[in-house]
């Protein structure tokens, strides 16, 4: 496959200030994803190219399917429930009560249905901020919370192996990737087939999606970048398809709660 076959192009110029967590739902044939200081949770239609959103109280770093419907969020320190009709966030667990600057960063439903995330201390800057005050997280289908480890920066990259039995696992400060062992069994094993360069400095995520999920998503950030920057960049904040890459994504998992 010639890398002349892949086409980038921006679908949605949407300005997010910090875009992260990219999920494709297959029965809306929607993207979500979401801002996470403009506290917002966003999805976007493929079919009618139409976004809607949601405002939460907070910010809000993560998004996941939800199999009874509707979608669990992670806001603030607090792991909600979203009901997208009335617009309205129920919150199932809080974590980090002790620590006021901290809130969730990225979040992802393993196979078995429970939704993971770490905290991590709000930053100052971009990726500046009180070294080692975030935990790594699990709410379980019955909405109990437990706490996997602590002493983390910026929980993210959250993944497991098709086999199920490794749980990937990055703190972005430490620049490397952990892998666990993981007593369940899904997920996905990467290695570097090939690179995609696009046309903005801070991409954040990815997801894969599209009726066969051949098409990859990404979201990107604005905040934390010089005029000069913006203006070298015009699509900055925007959200990104990529087609034509020659595989294929599974379907995210969906809380089990």
């Amino acid at each position: 496959m010639t890398m002349s076959s892949i086409k980038i192009e921006c679908i949605l110029p949407g300005n997010c200030r910090l875009g992260e967590s990219p999920v494709w739902e297959e029965a809306s044939n929607s993207l979500l994803f979401v801002d996470i200081p403009a506290k917002k949770v966003c999805r976007w239609d493929s079919l009618s190219q139409q976004v809607q959103q949601v405002t939460v109280d907070a910010p809000v770093s993560s998004v996941a399917l939800r199999q009874s419907g509707g979608y669990v969020a992670t806001i603030g320190t607090k792991f909600c429930a979203l009901n997208w009709e009335d617009q309205s966030a129920i919150v199932l667990a809080t974590v980090d009560k002790d620590k006021k600057n901290n809130r969730f960063n990225d979040g992802k439903v393993d196979p078995a249905g429970r939704y993971f995330a770490g905290t991590m201390a709000e930053e100052t800057a971009p990726a500046v901020l009180e070294r080692h005050q975030g935990s790594l997280y699990s709410l379980f289908p019955d909405h109990h919370v437990e706490k996997y480890f602590d002493q983390v920066d910026i929980s993210n990259g959250l993944d497991w192996s098709l086999d199920h039995k490794i749980f990937y696992y990055i703190d972005s400060l430490s620049y490397c990737v952990d892998a666990f062992d993981y007593d369940l069994p899904t997920g996905k094993i990467w290695k570097r087939l090939q690179t995609v360069k696009l046309p903005v400095d801070k991409t954040t995520s990815c997801c894969f999606g599209g009726k066969d999920y051949s098409e990859m998503y990404v979201t990107c950030a604005r905040d934390g970048i010089d005029p000069e920057g913006l203006l070298r960049q015009p699509e900055v904040g925007g959200i990104f398809k990529i087609t034509g890459l020659g595989i294929k994504g599974i379907p995210p998992y969906p809380y089990a709660g």
